[in-house]
């Protein structure tokens, strides 16, 4: 049987290259970045180098505002956590939005069991947040704003850039979420008035357990992580040396590639979109129809169910998502779908498929033929569907 892999959202498959740099890293710079004597000293070497591609590739002013973590969940807890922290002073009001991915929601609920006020904006339709309701939404003791730069799930692209300028005049910092948006759209934090971004290796094809956090200078931060000196005395916690290799050769290759890659992502998923479209009939794409990642399909299907979807179509060989990977196994309907206002027939028939580098147009056919005889058997035992058909 065929496998097709189309969750790349959810992760992907490490690139051999990168697999390459980690195994050398590994064997040739064990020793740890903090020690002083030679050996230590070369493991530096190479994670600072990770740090200068990582920076250079987000235009960072300064190789030490990237501060390397073990993930996009604890770059956005500390994101949140230690702005909230460090500036409660001046107020304890945070805005997000309604469809953050749930290390952001839930630490922003955290927050809220400490005394602090979130206000959490609804999206439009599409997905996107609405520039009015942001501003309508800002206090004399709002701290901070917290807006994902892209959707994991529905793939709309945010605003960032005009949050980022309401953000800056209004003198409140600025944290989003670029986890997904990384490799698949430009992020330049400096001309998009960014104070906080955070960002994961194994989205763009690194290792796991390895992220960043990019904080601008000067920003007053508490510390998530308590212990010895590394990370410029702000992230506590032997190095992943290894990994941070890995994920600055991962970001090296997305500087030389980028382009390639995207174009791959779009015309894969283009592709994709079109077959679903012609040859399905109740099918709503979730999420803006332009302003979207290159890779992400979210699509609901009427009088289906999405786990039944989704399992039925893994015995197919075919790898899908319901929604985030970090969701997986609630029966509940997605925060993120049922922000969006669909009617109740679509809201529990949402997929998503992601595309990725290996991604064929083989992949696509298959897919899209099994999903077409598997639609048409879970619909068949629906009653609602008989019923829309009788009536």
């Amino acid at each position: 049987m065929k496998e097709v892999y189309l969750d790349y959202a959810a992760t992907a498959p490490i690139d051999l290259d990168v697999k390459q740099a980690v195994d050398e890293a590994n064997e040739k710079y064990f020793g740890n970045a903090s020690s002083l004597h030679t050996i230590g000293q070369r493991a530096k070497g190479q994670m600072e180098q990770a740090r200068e591609t990582i920076a250079r590739y987000i235009n960072a002013a300064e190789a030490n505002e990237v501060y390397f973590t073990s993930g996009g969940t604890e770059s956005d807890n500390w994101a949140i956590k230690g702005i909230a922290l460090a500036q409660m002073e001046k107020g304890k009001h945070i805005i997000t939005s309604a469809i953050e991915h749930h290390a952001v929601l839930h630490a922003c609920e955290f927050m809220e069991k400490m005394g602090f006020e979130v206000t959490y904006l609804p999206v439009a339709r599409d997905g996107s947040v609405r520039i009015a309701d942001l501003k309508a939404a800002i206090r004399e003791d709002t701290i901070l704003i917290t807006i994902m730069a892209a959707n994991n799930e529905i793939g709309t692209i945010q605003p960032i850039k005009e949050i980022g300028e309401i953000a800056r005049k209004r003198g409140i910092l600025f944290h989003t979420d670029a986890v997904q948006a990384l490799g698949s759209m430009p992020l330049d934090v400096q001309a998009m008035q960014i104070d906080l971004m955070s960002i994961s290796a194994h989205k763009v094809y690194g290792p796991k357990g390895v992220g960043a956090m990019y904080i601008k200078k000067g920003t007053e931060i508490e510390n998530l992580m308590h212990g010895g000196a590394h990370e410029l005395r702000r992230r506590a916690g032997t190095n992943n040396v290894p990994g941070i290799v890995g994920f600055g050769k991962a970001v090296e290759l997305l500087k030389q590639n980028e382009a390639v890659y995207v174009a791959h992502y779009t015309q894969m998923r283009d592709y994709l979109r079109d077959r679903i479209e012609n040859e399905l009939d109740e099918v709503i794409l979730n999420g803006h129809q332009e302003k979207r990642l290159p890779n992400n399909l979210n699509v609901s299907f009427a009088y289906v169910e999405g786990e039944a979807l989704l399992l039925s179509l893994d015995m197919e060989g075919i790898c899908v998502s319901t929604g985030s990977a970090c969701s997986s196994g609630s029966l509940k309907p997605s925060h993120v779908i049922e922000a969006l206002g669909l009617d109740e027939n679509y809201l529990h028939g949402t997929v998503r498929f992601t595309v990725g580098r290996q991604t064929t147009k083989e992949d696509i056919d298959y897919t899209v033929d099994r999903l077409k005889s598997v639609i048409a058997r879970l619909r068949s035992m629906s009653p609602l569907y008989k019923d829309s058909k009788n009536s």
